[in-house]
């Protein structure tokens, strides 16, 4: 019988999963870890110490739990991203990895290479304008600033396609995760901008861009003795991890939505044709010649993990018992939740969070509702984005975040959208594993794993307040945008 194995490398942890060509689930083993924060606006990972290490560890954990009769038919890992990792020709991190757009050193970056190249022609080539979120101001980064670790560079990696390269030795990329190489990709044409490749890249050659179903190679001996993988198993692409989870829960065609709730929120729409926006992330998908936008927030979790800590550590239902009993709209209380600056839509480092309306009467159960009806006051403005290239039809819902009822409330009374829970929770790793099974043709192109097991409908008593409350809340960035810089400071880079 072959089995899959599907491994994710997410912000707080490595997951795992070994799943039958049905989709059944066979095992899971997760281990955590944190990133690391060397400096203000620097988010790193030791690529080697920690991606390598755990995913061997996930690998020889789930293979010691194969069934008698029963082998790893394929394997396929995302991680976070993008992300970037440079390495030596003997693959070899030559500098902690740099992550997504929660590292926002670059700034300066950013700004020299959108005057070089021109705001609108980034926009029109790539699918949006540089952000934090962007690999190519990360590249012009280390070579401004540590020009010695960039000369000694032979390939540069994300996330999954370095553990691709351990696993097997390939130099590639995925398509969906190149097209998050800002400004390195030409999106329309599904392929490397090569003079602009060429001009940050410098000496470094790219990889071969590959599909996230595609087989890129088999594990080499020395990575089998490493992982407990079989030698010549057949490891496919895989991608960044968002999009691997939206895939596992069918998020597949135009006008499906998936709503990720985790330490920050992520979303992803699938759309029929090319289409950008200064505010958006217009992406290659996962599927051959798909495309999709993409959107993220800063904080999400994170906010409420941070609210609970500086309100006394109190236990989570407790917490959510409270901002239960408080009427939507947390009697007039507004928080704008750009505590670590903010992705989309303002793409600001320098935002900072915002408390507007207390008063005495206001107490700890207003702050926590308040924070969750900002955080989705926040995800109604990238969803009336997303419907100006293309309705959303269908709305999936994913993440940890779901088990607070409070927050998956009230994003559904804001927004007006039934958000569909899946059955399977696992994230990821279970896309990863359906994606295995694709790419060796265990099942059709077209296979379906996902069950939805119930629905988030909105209360339409809270839809006239909301409504109002949103218009409010849209005006308090651009409101105290200067007054938030000048505080901001020394700080914020």
């Amino acid at each position: 019988m072959d089995l899959l194995l599907g491994i994710d490398m997410g912000t707080g942890s490595t997951k795992g999963v070994l799943v039958d060509a049905a989709g059944s689930v066979l095992a899971t083993e997760t281990v955590s870890h944190d990133v690391n924060l060397p400096r203000p606006g620097w988010v790193e990972v030791d690529a080697e110490g920690l991606w390598w290490r755990e995913v061997c560890e996930v690998s020889r954990t789930l293979t010691a739990r194969i069934p008698s009769g029963g082998r790893v038919g394929a394997m396929c890992v995302s991680g976070v991203g993008p992300c970037l990792v440079l390495c030596d020709t003997d693959l070899n991190p030559l500098r902690p990895a740099i992550l997504y757009g929660i590292d926002t050193r670059a700034t300066a970056e950013i700004e020299l290479l959108t005057e070089e190249l021109g705001s609108d022609a980034i926009l029109d080539q790539a699918g949006t304008t540089l952000s934090s979120q962007a690999v190519g101001p990360k590249l012009e980064w280390v070579y401004r600033h540590e020009p010695e670790v960039f000369a000694k560079a032979a390939g540069w990696y994300g996330s999954n396609s370095y553990i691709s390269a351990k696993l097997t030795g390939e130099y590639v990329m995925d398509h969906h995760t190149a097209s998050q190489c800002d400004p390195l990709y030409a999106t329309r044409e599904f392929d490397w901008n090569h003079a602009w490749a060429q001009r940050i890249c410098r000496h470094l050659p790219l990889p071969r861009l590959v599909w996230p179903c595609d087989v890129v190679g088999e594990v080499t001996a020395a990575a089998a003795e490493k992982t407990g993988v079989p030698a010549g198993t057949p490891v496919v692409a895989g991608t960044v991890d968002a999009y691997s989870e939206a895939f596992s829960v069918g998020v597949r065609h135009p006008g499906d939505q998936m709503l990720m709730y985790g330490s920050t929120m992520f979303l992803v729409q699938i759309i029929d044709e090319y289409y950008s926006d200064p505010t958006l992330w217009t992406t290659a998908g996962v599927e051959k010649d798909s495309l999709a936008l993409a959107a993220g927030t800063s904080t999400a979790g994170s906010l409420i993990n941070w609210l609970q800590a500086v309100t006394g550590g109190a236990p989570f239902d407790e917490l959510m018992a409270e901002a239960a009993a408080v009427p939507a709209g947390s009697e007039g209380l507004l928080v704008l939740p750009y505590l670590a600056g903010e992705r989309t839509p303002v793409f600001d480092p320098q935002a900072r969070g915002v408390v507007a309306g207390l008063t005495l009467r206001h107490g700890r159960g207003h702050l926590f509702r308040a924070a969750y009806e900002g955080i989705s006051f926040g995800i109604r403005q990238i969803l009336e984005l997303f419907d100006d290239a293309h309705a959303g039809s269908r709305t999936v819902a994913v993440g940890g975040g779901l088990r607070s009822p409070v927050w998956a409330q009230a994003l559904s009374d804001i927004t007006g959208r039934t958000q569909l829970v899946p059955e399977e929770a696992i994230g990821a790793s279970y896309g990863d594993a359906m994606l295995a099974a694709i790419g060796v043709g265990l099942v059709p192109a077209e296979t379906d794993w996902a069950k939805i097991q119930r629905e988030i409908t909105p209360n339409p008593d809270h839809r006239e307040r909301y409504d109002e409350l949103y218009a409010t809340w849209r005006e308090l960035y651009p409101a105290t945008r200067d007054q938030i810089h000048r505080l901001a400071g020394p700080d914020a880079d």
